[in-house]
């Protein structure tokens, strides 16, 4: 089973931004700690994190036949990109939604997330576990096949 995982903008700059928000975990420490789950879980992980739509756009469509599952935190685009949204779509993946923070309990403008549709789920407000949580759905669902 092959997962990519893929963060959007300014997630690199976890441990630093408004850690009151999401917390003092870096991102090189967020990376360890879904490597750690995924091997025990013997599920193969790749991780992309980039803070440009398109090349977030031209991940996803790479992934194409690569890949079994996605795991995306689309960040700010989730709640305007329906280029990511499109993607998401086109390339046919079973994609889980991960936010860090709960967007529900933010600002208004972050409660309706556009990408979200083209996802399976979406986990919301549980920290770095949010994406432990979907990397244990997607192994334990039996939506993949191994």
């Amino acid at each position: 089973m092959k997962i990519l995982v893929i963060n959007g903008p300014n997630i690199n700059m976890l441990g630093i931004r408004e850690t009151n928000i999401y917390g003092n975990l870096s991102y090189p420490k967020l990376v360890e700690m879904i490597d750690e789950k995924s091997k025990k879980l013997k599920i193969q992980v790749e991780f992309f994190q980039n803070n440009i739509e398109g090349e977030i756009i031209n991940k996803i469509q790479s992934a194409y036949s690569k890949y079994d599952g996605i795991i995306i935190n689309p960040a700010a685009y989730t709640h305007y990109s329906i280029a990511i949204l499109d993607a998401i779509k086109s390339v046919s993946i079973p994609t889980i939604e991960v936010h860090l923070s709960n967007i529900h309990s933010r600002e208004k403008y972050r409660h309706h997330s556009v990408t979200a549709s083209a996802c399976i789920g979406q986990i919301s407000g549980f920290g770095p576990y949010g994406y432990l949580m979907a990397l244990s759905y997607f192994k334990e669902s039996g939506i993949l096949n191994e």
